[in-house]
């Protein structure tokens, strides 16, 4: 027996049915790709190796999935239109949600920082990278996920969110099209834009790559000031500055005498 549907809307189940599952499948496939847009983006001396690229995409997907499988598990807990239940739960994991995230990864970087635990900062894997770094990061990450849910699921129990779902989507007879705007175009225009942001929020931040100088050591931008500073104020320079002032001290002492040898002319 088909199950229930509403006057409008999709009906009972309708998120993961065989449609459902392939909008979900097609909605990975294109929001993830805007993070292979993103590497492709980055500045060449900038671009992060495939391996750190992957754990820091990683945690975005991990977190991603938690989210979007508590949204149909949440929407499918009502009699309600799932669909646009789905979607205002979208809604607002990609306005409130986004600034709870932002919250949260700032409050984790600070304590962690603070603590001095190097590999916990978000984007620090480590020379060579270890994969337990990456572990420790993907949990905190998950942490602020299910934060960032808990306080939405507390923000849908304020009365009034019904009023908004028939304005959503109650205008939409197809329940076929319904599901392709809650599950695909919607989510992938804002995942794209979630994706962008939180990449750039949790990725280590490359101020100017290092360079390799002759010998084959890595010379970074600080080592160079440091080393042009230590040139700047080593023996030789002193050496030469010495020299200058003799030969002003010099000079001076030969204008004292001249003026001496004027006086005794015009005595």
């Amino acid at each position: 027996m088909a199950a229930p549907r509403p006057a409008h809307g999709c009906g009972s189940g309708a998120l993961l049915g065989r449609f459902g599952v392939l909008l979900q499948a097609l909605l990975a496939l294109c929001a993830f790709s805007t993070l292979m847009l993103k590497r492709c983006k980055e500045p060449k001396e900038e671009r992060r190796p495939w391996r750190i690229w992957f754990y820091d995409t990683s945690k975005q997907a991990i977190g991603a999935l938690f989210i979007h499988f508590a949204n149909i598990f949440l929407s499918d807990l009502t009699e309600e239109d799932p669909c646009s239940l789905y979607l205002i739960n979208f809604i607002l994991d990609a306005t409130l949600g986004m600034l709870l995230i932002w919250l949260g990864v700032k409050v984790v970087s600070r304590i962690v920082q603070h603590k001095k635990y190097t590999y916990l900062v978000f984007g620090e894997y480590g020379d060579p990278p270890q994969a337990a770094a990456w572990i420790g990061q993907c949990i905190l990450y998950l942490l602020i996920m299910v934060f960032e849910k808990t306080v939405i699921s507390v923000v849908l129990l304020i009365p009034g969110w019904t009023k908004l779902q028939q304005i959503l989507l109650g205008y939409i007879p197809n329940p076929q099209l319904e599901l392709v705007l809650v599950m695909l175009v919607v989510p992938f225009i804002v995942n794209a834009i979630m994706f962008w942001v939180v990449d750039s929020l949790i990725m280590r931040k490359y101020k100017q790559k290092d360079t390799l100088d002759i010998n084959g050591s890595i010379e970074t931008p600080r080592a160079r000031k440091t080393e042009e500073s230590q040139v700047l104020l080593s023996p030789d320079m002193d050496f030469d500055q010495s020299e200058s002032d003799q030969d002003i001290s010099g000079l001076q002492g030969m204008n004292q005498k001249m003026k001496q040898s004027s006086y005794q002319v015009v005595i």
